[in-house]
């Protein structure tokens, strides 16, 4: 059986500032197409938009509506940065 790299990664939505922690994981050896990833947990007030076995193009939606991609850089707009 092939091990699987798990890691966690913040999620941080861009219009109302809700924050938390994923649980991913992906195939040890996963290069290309066939990396095997899966979020194991997705923070509360997140959810699955549309999966997709490459992290940058798994869509997250935040409970406000806002989707963006699991793995991408976090761009605020000048006066929206996220609250503590």
């Amino acid at each position: 059986m092939a091990s699987r790299d798990r890691y966690s990664r913040k999620l941080e939505c861009a219009k109302c500032g809700a924050a938390g922690f994923a649980e991913a994981s992906e195939n040890d050896k996963g290069k290309g197409s066939n990396r095997g990833f899966t979020i194991d947990v997705m923070p509360k007030g997140f959810s699955t938009e549309r999966t997709s076995p490459d992290p940058a193009k798994h869509m997250v939606r935040c409970r406000c509506g806002n989707v963006f991609a699991f793995k991408q850089k976090t761009v605020y707009a000048p006066g929206s940065e996220p609250r503590d």
